[in-house]
């Protein structure tokens, strides 16, 4: 994929809406492109627009064995509601398995090494099974998220992946969000009512108190306040956010 494609779309997906900024990466990137979703909120809005559009895009997910009952319940809801399965991705076997006997069931609370380990092995493994072969990936990610995804742009080039990266939920606010949710009656995790308003593995989810900051309640026991899993930092460590120089020009 060439990157300068990266900036083809960034000065053009700015001013439109959800619907066609999907429809606009779909027009402009050949090849085979995919949604990865955790049926987090912002996703839900994702799968709404790609499903009720019929859009070529592929949507599946990340299962880490280790989601809240919740998510699963809400997963099916989701099926139901667009009659449309959505196939996930697992961890390997062989290396979760090595895990468990090296670090223990709840081994990640131990240290920063070994949860980020297991998310290695849960989340970041199976997403590189997900996006081999595909030319573009399209995640839920907003930059008033966490101080980390402040400065994540539209489109970039995602060096440890290799890939082009969309975000077309970068500028929406969360307020804007749950409103289109309710609009279009799209399905939510019912946890999000319970304060818990960034949902990933049980064990590493806890509600936010009001004045909390939105991703707070991920790895709590952790002082980082840059935490992330691993499934959106490049080679260099640090989230995707800005435009690559293109190679050449279309």
């Amino acid at each position: 994929m060439n990157p300068s494609l990266v900036d083809i779309l960034s000065p053009r997906i700015k001013p439109l809406d959800l619907d066609n900024r999907l429809l606009l990466i779909r027009e402009f990137i050949p090849g085979r492109i995919i949604f990865t979703t955790s049926f987090g909120i912002e996703d839900q809005l994702i799968t709404h627009s790609i499903f009720t559009q019929a859009l070529d895009i592929e949507i599946a997910t990340i299962d880490t064995g280790r989601l809240f009952p919740e998510t699963y319940e809400l997963w099916e809801r989701t099926e139901a509601r667009y009659a449309h399965r959505i196939p996930a991705v697992y961890a390997q076997t062989t290396p979760l398995e090595r895990l468990i006997a090296q670090q223990g069931v709840n081994g990640f609370y131990k240290s920063l090494d070994a949860r980020k380990a297991c998310c290695a092995i849960r989340k970041v493994e199976p997403l590189k099974r997900l996006l081999d072969g595909a030319s573009a990936w399209v995640t839920g990610l907003r930059a008033d998220q966490s101080q980390s995804r402040a400065e994540t742009t539209f489109v970039a080039y995602d060096t440890g992946h290799k890939i082009i990266k969309i975000n077309p939920l970068i500028d929406y606010t969360r307020d804007q969000i749950v409103t289109q949710t309710l609009e279009f009656a799209i399905p939510v995790n019912t946890l999000h009512d319970k304060g818990f308003l960034s949902i990933g593995c049980a064990p590493c989810t806890r509600a936010v108190a009001p004045n909390e900051s939105e991703r707070a309640g991920r790895w709590w026991w952790e002082q980082d306040d840059k935490k992330e899993c691993g499934l959106h930092i490049d080679a260099e460590g640090r989230i995707s956010r800005a435009p690559i120089e293109p190679e050449s020009s279309l």
